[in-house]
């Protein structure tokens, strides 16, 4: 066993899969920051998650979120401003997502894309070894020695000219179960950010950046306030100045929708800006307001940015942002590019235009694609639409008046339950969690990347339609437990046609139906598939 192993914190239990060679990773001197991290912080993220239990359970009584009265003069100050913004976070015209892995970390940071956010969370499959080797593999990213050679013999390099790049770490609510300390698992979040701030930031300040983080699901400014105590926590550790650090919060809840100048207060010396992290916030409002009757949400396709209350939500950001000085980032464009159907293409290219043209025309600084094909077609949007002009922070939208109301505003005129919309969300969901089993959390299916929201969107829906007193499809039909499990082998047998039997036999398509019927049609709804799931990695 080599010595830094042997060299662990009392406490401290790592238990890596035996594939899995993580020691030039997991040093004793990173490993001690981890666990100090956890002890310091671990008691504080449960009790903020057992606050998210309670709130949820007044919410099951009736109760509707509005904005907080206990902090209305935090709104009500127009006095304050969150930090400076560095010189290369100015310009955040496209980002572009991904997972860690050498090609797909190279292919976007040679995207032309402002910015590449490396994603440990809903584009990652958390197994060890994709935990590890994504940390390595940043760390040679920001080096400039990150290559990578196909089994097809091509040879990928990093250009001299790169995007920014920001990591985001898994949420509050997950665990790394392969780190102990004090017999329980470390929390996910302390981990990822831990081991990349602890490798990387002072490398990361050598060359003229810095330690840019996103962080995702949060559900109030407590958490907020928690990941800004954690913040000064490591910068002290390793005496780097307060301030150093920078983070861009994703609002994709629809608590953190009410509490958005808050968080921006809790983080004011390291916020970065919010971002309108779309999918996930129509997934929270399926699971926050599941067993409210007057809430029910049609087919997932039918959700569109022009609904109210994403007008609302996405309005109330920009304006937000700009009153503090902060960045207003836009949602993701998910669809990827077919080099086979040009028509299709351009039909659905349109689509893309026509979302980034309102962003920009709404105010916001720049948006997210998850492709390379698409960054050329956002940046021109706002390269003509900003010019000379890094960002539109000027455009403060003092015309926006987003209330309560508004936010929750669900009606969506002409939205059905269609049994088409049901049919797809089983097999999306499917094909996506046959994937994510297989260690593979960014899936390109029927021309769009999706990601862990969309297996939480579609079985968040059909549990509310299996369990809501008015749920029906279009033609009448009641949606039943009984009817969603006659119709998973028939999208099991679409998608054997679809993948041919060889690979659909090689594949986990079987364990991930089983998994999806769980989740879709069980008592108890389950906040989070991913908790439970992921005893099933490695």
């Amino acid at each position: 066993m080599p010595d830094s192993l042997n060299n662990f914190p009392n406490g401290v239990q790592l238990n890596p899969p035996p594939q899995v060679t993580a020691e030039d990773i997991l040093t004793s001197q990173a490993v001690q920051f981890l666990c100090s991290l956890q002890r310091e912080f671990g008691q504080r993220r449960k009790g903020l998650l057992d606050a998210r239990i309670e709130r949820q359970k007044r919410l099951d009584a009736g109760e509707k979120p509005d904005f907080l009265t206990s902090t209305n003069s935090i709104r009500q100050d127009a006095s304050w401003k969150v930090a400076s913004t560095p010189p290369d976070m100015q310009k955040r015209w496209v980002e572009i997502t991904g997972p860690t892995d050498r090609k797909m970390l190279i292919n976007a940071l040679n995207s032309g894309a402002s910015t590449f956010m490396a994603d440990f969370e809903d584009a990652n499959s958390p197994t060890f070894s994709n935990m590890i080797d994504g940390q390595r593999n940043l760390s040679l990213a920001i080096d400039r020695t990150l290559t990578f050679t196909s089994s097809e013999g091509k040879f990928y390099q990093l250009n001299d000219q790169v995007a920014t790049l920001m990591v985001r770490p898994r949420g509050w609510h997950l665990e790394e179960k392969h780190l102990l300390v004090d017999g329980l698992p470390i929390s996910a979040s302390l981990f990822d950010f831990g081991l990349y701030f602890f490798r990387n930031a002072r490398r990361l300040l050598e060359k003229g950046t810095g330690p840019y983080f996103y962080l995702p699901k949060m559900e109030s400014h407590l958490e907020a306030r928690l990941w800004n105590d954690v913040f000064n926590y490591a910068q002290d550790y390793l005496r780097i100045p307060r301030g150093t650090i920078r983070a861009t919060v994703l609002i994709e809840t629809i608590l953190a929708a009410f509490e958005m100048e808050e968080i921006l207060y809790e983080l004011r010396t390291h916020s970065a800006g919010l971002n309108a992290g779309r999918w996930d916030y129509i997934f929270s409002i399926i699971k926050k307001f599941r067993n409210q009757v007057d809430v029910v949400l049609p087919d997932r396709a039918q959700i569109t940015m022009t609904t109210p209350f994403m007008r609302a939500y996405t309005e109330l950001l920009v304006k937000t942002c700009h009153k503090r000085g902060a960045h207003a980032m836009g949602g993701m464009a998910a669809y990827i590019p077919s080099r086979k159907d040009p028509e299709v293409n351009e039909i659905a290219l349109a689509k893309v235009r026509d979302d980034k043209l309102r962003e920009v025309r709404d105010g916001f600084d720049g948006t997210w694609v998850a492709h390379p094909d698409l960054v050329p077609i956002a940046y021109a949007i706002f390269e003509n639409a900003l010019r000379d002009k890094p960002n539109q922070k000027d455009c403060l939208r003092e015309d926006v008046a987003a209330g309560a109301g508004d936010l929750l505003n669900f009606t969506i005129v002409g939205g059905k339950i269609t049994e088409k919309g049901l049919r797809t969300n089983i097999n999306v969901a499917i094909q996506y969690l046959e994937s994510w089993l297989r260690g593979n959390g960014a899936v390109a299916i029927y021309n769009l990347m999706e990601d862990t929201a969309t297996a939480e969107i579609s079985r968040a829906q059909i549990w509310q339609w299996v369990n809501h007193p008015h749920a029906a499809l279009e033609d009448g039909r009641k949606i039943t437990a009984p009817l969603v499990h006659g119709m998973i082998p028939e999208e099991l047998n679409k998608i054997r046609s679809l993948v041919g039997e060889a690979y659909f036999k090689a594949g986990k398509y079987e364990p991930a139906a089983d998994l999806f019927e769980c989740f879709a049609t069980c008592a108890e709804f389950e906040d989070f598939l991913t908790i439970p799931a992921y005893s099933r990695l490695e």
